[in-house]
């Protein structure tokens, strides 16, 4: 009679305890002890961290290669300001002419347009010249004068060495102030090099622009076509609002600052107006840079009492610009808070002098309405205001 442990279910059991209890088998290795905990907040980080230096290193070799050549870059910007400023009047006269005349006479009006404004201020220096040089010769005496008296009381020897010193700076540096201008002549070529390629980037984005933008969307896969165009007409809706904006807050501080300047008799004034409309398309520094021109100019010609109300008029300017000019003509196309332009502003004075402060707040604000046009067409809708 068969035992109890024969049975093949005891047997089973008597192997497995045997190889429970065996050493027949190695035990497994044990597991390492787990690291200290990371909390969520310093992962986030860390996950964030990483893609923030990709893109940083993706803007830096962009803008490396934009330095590289940024004559180029310059030539393309110029051109869309053209398109962009000049884009109005073609479309009027392609309704009647066609679009290659249209073209051709819209630019060759806006160039004998600029061609006649630098003519007149040429014309108005050339004018003034000998009475400049007696009001600027009086005006040095008259500040010197102000500066021996209280509260300055400064040595008249002091200035008159000064002078001097000035004199023998020049006389010993004559040769590198004759290299210095040898290299701004060379300079200018690549200023006016520029300028025709600009002028030539103008001519073909008013005459097919659209055409080319539809060949540029057509090469691109199915899935990103719809992407970029969205994309690409919320940039340039931007760019010509913040164009044509930008150009009527300085032809209104150029008139301004000129007919205050003729009404003060500073003279040069309509050279000064010139030099605001132009400061003007550097944001919330441009303005009171060329005015402070416009109050050396006051005070060295019609003296200290003039030059204040200058300065004030800066002061009177500014306010108009920044609370008026701007909330009215360019809040619908550029929505940035004022410390974004102000740190956009110095960041492009930074990185390419004055074109970087020029391009900077136009670039911010295409790039910040292209990603409100993205998520609006994502369903996602602009972020609500807490």
């Amino acid at each position: 009679m068969p035992t109890r442990s024969a049975h093949p279910r005891h047997r089973i059991r008597a192997a497995r305890g045997g190889v429970a209890r065996g050493d027949a088998r190695p035990a497994p290795a044990a597991r390492p002890a787990a690291g200290p905990p990371v909390a969520p907040a310093l992962r986030t980080a860390a996950a964030y961290a990483w893609r923030l230096l990709v893109v940083g290193a993706l803007v830096y070799a962009v803008f490396s290669v934009l330095g590289r050549f940024h004559e180029i870059g310059v030539a393309l910007f110029l051109g869309l300001v053209g398109a962009a400023l000049l884009r109005p009047l073609v479309d009027l006269l392609a309704r009647r002419l066609p679009r290659p005349l249209a073209v051709t006479i819209a630019l060759i009006g806006s160039i004998a347009l600029a061609l006649g404004v630098l003519a007149l201020v040429g014309e108005t220096v050339a004018g003034e010249r000998t009475v400049l040089q007696h009001e600027f010769g009086a005006g040095i005496e008259r500040i010197e004068r102000w500066l021996e008296q209280p509260p300055f009381r400064l040595d008249p020897e002091a200035l008159s060495d000064l002078q001097s010193r000035i004199g023998r700076f020049l006389s010993s540096h004559r040769s590198t102030l004759i290299s210095t201008a040898i290299s701004g002549a060379a300079r200018l070529v690549e200023v006016l090099t520029t300028l025709a390629l600009g002028l030539f980037c103008a001519v073909f984005f008013l005459h097919s622009g659209d055409r080319h933008w539809r060949w540029v969307c057509a090469q691109l896969p199915l899935s990103a076509r719809d992407r970029v165009s969205v994309a690409g007409h919320a940039a340039w809706r931007t760019f010509t609002g913040y164009t044509h904006g930008i150009v009527l807050v300085a032809a209104t501080n150029s008139v301004l600052v000129g007919l205050a300047l003729y009404a003060l008799g500073v003279p040069l004034a309509v050279p000064l107006a010139l030099l605001e409309f132009f400061a003007a398309f550097v944001p919330l520094v441009g303005s009171p840079i060329a005015l402070a021109v416009a109050a050396v100019v006051a005070l060295a010609t019609k003296g200290p009492v003039v030059a204040a109300v200058v300065m004030a008029l800066i002061v009177v300017i500014g306010q108009i610009e920044g609370h008026v000019l701007h909330p009215l003509v360019l809040s619908w196309a550029v929505r940035l808070h004022p410390l974004v332009v102000a740190i956009s502003v110095v960041a492009g004075a930074i990185a390419a002098g004055v074109i970087g402060a020029v391009v900077a707040v136009p670039l911010v604000s295409v790039v910040w309405s292209v990603r409100q046009a993205l998520r609006t067409r994502n369903g996602r809708g602009p972020a609500r205001p807490s």
